[in-house]
């Protein structure tokens, strides 16, 4: 590693001029929604002994999930758009890349562990119980997350053996992969190659056996007698199937190509899609629809009120 280059200025979307702080203006709002609907969702889940069951848990981890993974951004990008540029060290920069690899791929894998979720749910109803246990539900959480967290480091290994010279001027949002190897003055095939087979074997593995759970869900909904069951199934599985194709369409097209094909603002643009929409979308798609997450929030907010009105009457 060259230590000529001690740190890296991060330009984000350097030729909009003073119209990005209409849009500092804007992502300072969806990031508050982010945050309030996914601690919402999170928070509800922990307190709530009712939605103690693993769709419920799984969708609680998915928000948690959000909050790290826009936390490890969104901040940044609010910066860059306030004053136009940050400055990041070496170090910084590939923890970054890291963590938010790392929750990007924890949350991969967690949408694919939810798909599997449903189809026992649907194709294995007897059994679901007793397959799906809270027990159960902890571990597949915790081998998501320990996959997550082990799949970027190789990665990262081998980008801390690359020298750096020359400019140090990222012309992106964060620091990622592909930004980090343009300043690199060695070659990078090895780099290039290696996250390429990695991304892919995530991606297309975990889309894979989403697709075929899928197919095997139409057809029990299908075969369903009672147009009722069909309209319940059918409902169940659109908010993760809308969530599924919103996160792996954008990743894919990001992360599974062997070199940067598009300009540096076209990636940035997807790179919002996938940092900001599709964690902005989450509760509002899968959780805050579901009847049992609304009542328990009612429930609480109801609580909150009568609490204020006891204190009130106490203090006159």
């Amino acid at each position: 590693m060259n230590e000529s280059i001690s740190g890296f200025l991060i330009l984000g979307f350097s030729s909009l001029g003073s119209f990005r702080h209409h849009i500092f203006i804007i992502l300072l709002l969806l990031y508050f929604l982010i945050i309030t609907g996914n601690v919402t969702i999170a928070l509800i889940v922990w307190v709530e002994p009712r939605l103690h069951t693993p769709m419920y848990m799984f969708a609680g981890t998915l928000s948690f999930l959000d909050i790290c993974y826009t936390a490890v951004t969104i901040p940044q990008m609010l910066v860059i758009f306030w004053i136009g540029s940050v400055y990041i060290a070496f170090s910084g920069c590939l923890l970054q890349m890291y963590f938010f690899h790392s929750l990007g791929i924890t949350e991969n894998y967690l949408l694919t562990v939810m798909a599997y979720d449903r189809y026992i749910a649907i194709c294995n109803p007897l059994r679901y119980s007793t397959i799906m246990t809270s027990k159960c539900c902890k571990r597949l959480i915790f081998v998501c997350c320990l996959c997550g967290f082990m799949s970027p480091v190789t990665k990262l290994i081998l980008i801390t053996f690359l020298p750096f010279c020359g400019s140090n001027e990222i012309h992106h949002l964060f620091c990622d992969l592909s930004p980090l190897l343009h300043l690199a003055c060695a070659d990078t095939f090895l780099n290039v190659i290696t996250d390429f087979v990695i991304n892919s074997c995530i991606i297309f593995l975990t889309t894979a056996f989403i697709a075929l759970t899928y197919v095997k869900i139409v057809f029990t909904i299908i075969m369903m007698k009672s147009a009722e069951g069909r309209r319940k199934a059918f409902s169940t599985c659109a908010a993760h199937i809308t969530v599924v194709l919103i996160f792996f369409g954008s990743v894919t097209f990001m992360y599974v190509r062997p070199q940067r094909v598009y300009a540096p603002e076209f990636d940035q643009l997807v790179t919002i899609n996938y940092t900001i929409l599709t964690p902005l979308l989450n509760p509002a798609v899968y959780s805050l629809r579901n009847k049992k997450i609304k009542k328990a929030i009612k429930k609480y907010l109801q609580l909150k009120d009568t609490s204020c009105s006891c204190r009130a009457m106490i203090g006159n």
